[in-house]
């Protein structure tokens, strides 16, 4: 019994921390002007492109940046996987190549950009090996 309470709480705390990740442009866009937040857009093959995955295992996962990203961003994903078993519906998979051709016209990955309130792109960025605190700062920078 008590290793059933204790898987459930890790649970609990586990689902309560996680990142919350925006799909949809204009949602998060909503969402950004009603909170005053900044978006981070982030373009990601997440089952074929290792810096994308190095990057959502070392930052967007990290309890420091979920944390942060929580009162500060809204979190928007254009993921583009290749593998059959990842595929998104036809309506996101549209979606993301419209905000592809609209913010990440040579196809980078991962790209990162933030945006403020109103979609201006204030600045870009990808993956880089750095902590966490200083990859807040510099989202924060633009």
């Amino acid at each position: 019994m008590k290793k059933q309470v204790l898987l459930f709480i890790y649970f609990i705390c586990c689902v309560s921390i996680a990142q919350e990740w925006e799909t949809n442009y204009d949602k998060a866009l909503e969402i950004a002007q009603i909170n005053n937040k900044k978006i981070v857009l982030v373009f990601q093959g997440s089952d074929w492109c290792a810096p994308c995955i190095k990057l959502e295992r070392n930052v967007w996962s990290s309890p420091e940046f979920m944390s942060y990203a929580k009162s500060h961003f809204v979190m928007l994903k254009a993921d583009f996987p290749k593998r059959k078993k990842n595929k998104l519906s036809k309506e996101q998979q549209s979606h993301n190549n419209k905000l592809a051709e609209r913010f990440n016209k040579n196809g980078y990955f991962p790209f990162v950009l933030v945006l403020d309130n109103n979609g201006t792109v204030l600045g870009t960025t990808a993956y880089k090996k750095i902590p966490v605190s200083e990859y807040i700062e510099q989202l924060e920078n633009f």
